[in-house]
């Protein structure tokens, strides 16, 4: 896959979600999203975790990258979807669980 030149490669820490609090979302490690060049990436959340698969593309005429993803939340399997924008200096999106839960976040780059 081309490496991409993108201003969402690199990793962004959850400074915020809309359905857990930080306590939660930093419970094992601190709460991350990283996209990395190769449009592959991975995020992390309290017991959540998961593997990216990323596209940049536009929401609303702004720069936004869409995902997908699948993982683990402890031992169950779980995938989904999720995007974000840039919004000054902080990363703002939704994610979304295949027939679960969804949350909006907010991040800054690491």
């Amino acid at each position: 896959m081309a490496k991409k030149k993108s201003k969402f490669v690199g990793r962004w820490r959850i400074t915020s979600m809309t359905e857990w609090d930080q306590d939660f979302v930093d419970e094992e490690v601190p709460g991350y999203f990283e996209f990395t060049k190769d449009g592959l990436g991975d995020f992390q959340f309290g017991y959540v975790r998961g593997q990216i698969d990323w596209r940049d593309t536009e929401r609303d005429g702004r720069p936004a990258v869409e995902f997908t993803f699948e993982g683990m939340d402890e031992m169950t399997p779980n995938s989904g979807r999720g995007w974000a924008i840039i919004e000054g200096d902080s990363l703002d999106g939704m994610i979304f669980f295949h027939q679960g839960d969804e949350s909006g976040f907010t991040a800054k780059k690491a």
